[in-house]
């Protein structure tokens, strides 16, 4: 029954719907709306619609084969009828027998199908939260520690755990970010130039500024402080 549920639920048994796993259910879970990557959510939709003709044309094969089975043993039954006496106990009895094996087969392909209809919605749901908390935020913490380290753009596991930290993300994704990043600035340095000169600019003006604030901290005493003394007229 909890299987049964689940694939009306998900669309994929009885009349095609949007249940709870669809997609505009998905995408408000995933803080978007239905109109919002639309091509993903035509892909989703693409998939979870041949999970279930899949579904639907395997259940009707296993039908079938059920009662063209039954209809060959009600006939054997028959045949043995002439030469033995067969009570309608055993034939109702064999009947069950074959309808008990066929239910087992459809239960496993009840379980299979719930588990490429979870599947279909995990990746689909990781990739929406990868995307989502991957913010602007923290594309920039790792673009500063990338250019500032561009002679040696591989960051400790110390410093990966900073990163992370600091952007919000995962430390996975802090070492899959840089292995993308070091692919593409190698493949495309010119393209990438600019974008090293935007950061370096920057690294120097917070540099800068820090300099700055060191001096005003250690500045001369002034004329009111007890350390300044007037000299004798």
């Amino acid at each position: 029954m909890r299987l049964d549920n689940m694939l009306l639920a998900e669309g994929v048994s009885g009349p095609e719907k949007r249940g709870r796993g669809g997609p505009a259910a998905i995408a408000a879970t995933s803080g978007g709306c239905p109109n919002d990557n639309s091509i993903e959510h035509s892909d989703y939709r693409a998939k979870l619609s041949q999970i279930r003709q899949i579904y639907h044309s395997e259940l009707e094969k296993y039908e079938q084969a059920c009662s063209e089975f039954t209809t060959h043993v009600m006939n054997l039954l028959r045949e043995q009828s002439r030469t033995r006496p067969i009570s309608p106990k055993e034939i109702e009895r064999m009947v069950n027998i074959i309808h008990g094996k066929f239910s087992t087969i459809q239960m496993q392909l009840k379980q299979s199908t719930c588990e490429a209809v979870m599947i279909l919605r995990s990746r689909f749901l990781d990739a929406r939260r990868k995307r989502r908390n991957f913010s602007k935020q923290a594309t920039e913490v790792l673009n500063e520690y990338f250019y500032s380290h561009l002679s040696n753009p591989y960051p400790s596991e110390e410093a990966k755990e900073e990163l992370a930290k600091k952007g919000g993300i995962t430390v996975s994704q802090v070492s899959n970010w840089f292995g993308n990043k070091r692919i593409r600035y190698k493949k495309n340095m010119g393209k990438f130039q600019e974008e090293a000169n935007i950061y370096a600019a920057k690294t120097a003006v917070d540099a800068t500024n820090v300099v700055a604030q060191g001096n005003q901290t250690s500045s001369p005493p002034t004329p009111n402080s007890g350390e300044y003394r007037k000299t004798p007229s």
